[in-house]
């Protein structure tokens, strides 16, 4: 079996109501999903998503030809690509869906098999008023999750604590809940400094008295000693990696013990291959590792087969935040939005692949460019 072509495409849905996401000033009025499908010539056609990949157009011929078995081979090529440009994850996540195509078995089992769902928890993504978020709690307890994630992010971080302790009044220990603190990165026009560790510290012994179960992101990045000693000085755990750029970089987060979670994302650092070996070392390590995932529904079902094929993830991420942000609206390309059932577990597919299918006619209609 070889590669005979890769495609690429663009698809634009536009949001109405705009979804304001915590972590960026500005609303978003539309939502893109780049698309890539790997070509054979035995017809077989692999597909992934979740970033733009710059740079990679011209680079085709790389692959053109190749076995796309040889998962190994692409890794490497896909990893070298993304140090000189674009993160190009998504091509790699393709192969693995390919794979899976021709092996005839789901992705999550050719990954190990540790189980076949995962366990999620609802991930909102705005800054709501203390009652508006409590209403969501609650809806959220009704639709049978059993963590939810809430945003950091208003003009003082007193002010978050405020919605989050509405929250913790509404619900009561019937809900875990994580705190994503957006402290990590920052957009390209951001040009806000991140929080000290003395603030992440104040920020944390808040967090312990409301029992939250992780702090994401409280410093930035690459403050390693910083992290290292916030984790050594709470009691709550210290997540974070979304969106590390380099899997040696995630290494040397186990490494220095800097956190309790790893978090990062298949479609943007490592690919499905890199991060498995990863996933395996944090939990050998003792780290939980459960990626993140907020983006189409592509990505989701990526890091979905990741999380549950190689680390058997305690809780899994699920972007859910309505009406702004809803699994109808995030995925649009795929003619069944995912959903969890009553009790919070996304069920994977026994199918080949990641077990998705494309909704051509939506493609066609949204297809820009």
């Amino acid at each position: 079996m070889k590669i005979t072509s890769i495609e690429r495409s663009v698809h634009r849905l536009p949001l109405d109501p705009p979804f304001k996401p915590s972590w960026d000033s500005r609303a978003r009025h539309h939502f893109d999903v780049d698309l890539v499908r790997v070509h054979t010539d035995e017809g077989l056609v692999g597909v992934g998503s979740g970033d733009s990949m710059a740079g990679f157009a011209g680079h085709e011929e790389l692959f053109l030809g190749e076995d796309p078995r040889d998962l190994d081979r692409h890794f490497r090529i896909v990893e070298n690509l993304s140090f000189h440009y674009g993160r190009c994850w998504p091509l790699e996540n393709a192969l693995w869906d390919l794979y899976g195509l021709y092996t005839g078995e789901p992705v999550w089992r050719l990954l190990g098999g540790r189980s076949n769902k995962v366990r999620c928890y609802a991930s909102s993504g705005s800054l709501r008023a203390p009652g508006e978020l409590a209403d969501l709690a609650q809806l959220i307890v009704e639709e049978g999750f059993p963590a939810m994630k809430i945003r950091f992010q208003r003009a003082d971080w007193a002010e978050d604590i405020e919605a989050l302790a509405a929250v913790r009044d509404a619900v009561g220990d019937g809900l875990e809940l994580m705190v994503d603190c957006n402290q990590g990165w920052r957009m390209p026009w951001d040009a806000k400094r991140p929080w000290s560790l003395k603030e992440a510290l104040a920020v944390a012994r808040e967090l312990e008295e409301l029992d939250v179960y992780w702090m994401e992101e409280p410093l930035h990045r690459g403050d390693y000693e910083g992290m290292r000693l916030l984790r050594e000085e709470v009691d709550l755990r210290i997540a974070g990696g979304e969106m590390t750029r380099e899997l040696h970089e995630l290494r040397l987060l186990v490494e220095k013990r800097c956190l309790d979670v790893l978090q990062p994302d298949c479609v943007v650092t490592g690919g499905i291959f890199g991060l498995a070996q990863l996933a395996r070392q944090a939990v050998d390590a003792g780290l939980e590792f459960t990626p993140h995932s907020w983006g189409n529904g592509i990505g989701l079902m990526a890091n979905a087969h990741l999380a549950a094929g190689a680390a058997g993830s305690s809780f899994f991420e699920f972007p859910f935040d309505p009406p702004s942000w809803t699994p109808e609206r995030r995925d649009f390309p795929l003619v069944d939005p995912l959903v969890p059932d009553s009790q919070g577990w996304l069920v994977l597919p026994e199918g080949p692949g990641f077990g998705l299918e494309l909704d051509e006619r939506r493609l066609a209609e949204t297809r820009v460019g």
